[in-house]
């Protein structure tokens, strides 16, 4: 299996670039196959949105390469999930293409939990109308990153599979072509809060020499290659030390999106000299320095989770929001801080309780100490608490056995997503009656996917 993750190469392009490309080892009648039964499928009966693996199964085939299989272990863990949503993009011959947009944004965290996963079934060449993505946008919340350099297109051959963050800025291009071109996009997401590197790791340092992508973002991305390795960083050395604390808590406002980025990740070296300042930061109202607050407490790491946990207290909605999401982004390093979420479960405010449900899933996924709270969250009448608390269980897995008849009543939920994550939480789970839930349920409703308008039966 090792000689199908990512290099160190590989790994630096993706934390630079937020996107990186495989080639499966299927042969090029298997994706000849896979692109006409689609064409068949959108003719006959239209786009299956949801529905696209059980309508072709023949796809999973992409997933079960080894190629694939190692980009997906190197970038989010052996344990990776596969989500309930997936969808076939199709660009018509002559399309004008898509605006630049963001499927995420806004998540404030820069850290890999979420991927998009983009299979082409034909060659896809620029006059095709690929994909097109800005390489480093993934760290940007506004408009900027659309900008932030030249859109490149993924070109390549039948059976070419990209791994994108899924806050990377990405369109469809102009189709010129004559033909049709599909796409399938896949969600994936991060179980396992990183221990140690995924990936063909042969070096412990971001860079040996020259920096790697912009020289003024290498704190950046020097703190992504530690957290995918698993190491908490030591301090931070970006910006002249010369600058002082006061002047970059001050650069958090910038109007600039990549100065407040800066001085985010240059605000560590600080320690938690800089925690009281970043904390203060959290009570402004515009969203920009706080979101890059959030930024710099998860870099300064350990030392910022008690004055976290104490905002989870503070009076103002927004501070006990943003507290619980740094909490949550903080991981494994805010374990200590589990028994202060498990109480934020109960704040007054829906949104709160939303931050806190998906916290608890990153820094309670190590025992079982969540998992009774997060089993009541599930008939919290806020549907995103509930999604969060499910998806948190899921994380947390087989310490979480006390949740199987909850999860049980949320298989036939209204909201598509409850449901599938539920499925997953009970599997992930893995119990003799987490297992009989599943069994009984797939046979209610298994799909056959040989049933058509014109086979019925």
């Amino acid at each position: 299996m090792s000689e199908y993750l990512l290099s160190d190469a590989q790994m630096r392009e993706f934390i630079v670039n937020g996107f990186v490309t495989v080639a499966t080892e299927l042969s090029a009648e298997f994706h000849d196959a896979i692109y006409e039964k689609t064409m068949s499928v959108f003719d006959k009966e239209g786009n299956p949105g949801n529905n696209l693996l059980p309508r072709i199964p023949e796809i999973q085939q992409i997933f079960n390469d080894p190629n694939v299989g190692g980009a997906l272990t190197s970038l989010l863990g052996a344990d990776c999930y596969m989500q309930p949503h997936r969808h076939p993009h199709y660009n018509p011959p002559g399309s004008k293409g898509q605006g630049l947009h963001q499927d995420g944004g806004k998540r404030w965290s820069h850290h890999t939990r979420r991927l998009l996963v983009f299979y082409y079934p034909q060659d896809t060449p620029v006059e095709l109308g690929p994909t097109g993505v800005v390489p480093m946008s993934h760290y940007y919340s506004t408009r900027e990153g659309a900008e932030i350099s030249p859109e490149q297109p993924i070109v390549g051959k039948a059976g070419t599979v990209a791994f994108a963050n899924y806050d990377l800025w990405h369109r469809a291009m102009p189709n010129s072509s004559e033909k049709r071109r599909y796409m399938m996009k896949f969600l994936y997401a991060r179980m396992s809060e990183p221990e140690g590197a995924t990936w063909a790791n042969q070096e412990a340092e971001w860079s040996n020499g020259d920096p790697v992508g912009p020289p003024e973002h290498q704190e950046m991305f020097r703190h992504l290659w530690n957290w995918h390795r698993g190491v908490e960083d030591n301090g931070s050395h970006g910006m002249s030390n010369r600058t002082s604390l006061s002047d970059l808590v001050s650069s958090l406002n910038s109007t600039s999106e990549s100065t407040g980025l800066q001085a985010a990740y240059a605000l560590p070296r600080f320690g938690e000299q800089a925690v009281s300042a970043l904390v203060r930061c959290l009570h402004d109202e515009p969203e920009m320095p706080r979101r890059n607050a959030c930024y710099a407490l998860n870099a300064v790491g350990t030392p910022a989770v008690d004055a976290l946990c104490n905002a989870l207290k503070d009076p103002s909605e927004h501070v006990r929001d943003n507290a619980a999401e740094a909490l949550g982004d903080l991981g494994r390093k805010a374990e200590s801080a589990v028994p202060a979420l498990v109480e934020a479960l109960s704040d007054e405010s829906g949104r709160v309780r939303v931050r806190t449900a998906e916290a608890l899933g990153t820094a309670g996924q190590s025992s079982s100490v969540a998992a009774p709270s997060l089993v009541k969250a599930l008939a919290d009448p806020n549907d995103g608490v509930r999604r969060n608390a499910i998806f948190a269980l899921a994380r947390i897995g087989k310490d979480a056995d006390g949740a199987v008849e909850g999860l049980q009543n949320l298989l036939f939920d209204a909201n598509r997503y409850v449901r599938g994550d539920a499925v997953h939480a009970l599997y992930r789970i893995g119990t003799p009656a987490a297992k009989s839930v599943l069994l009984r349920h797939l046979q209610t409703t298994r799909w056959c996917p040989i049933t058509t308008r014109e086979s019925t039966f």
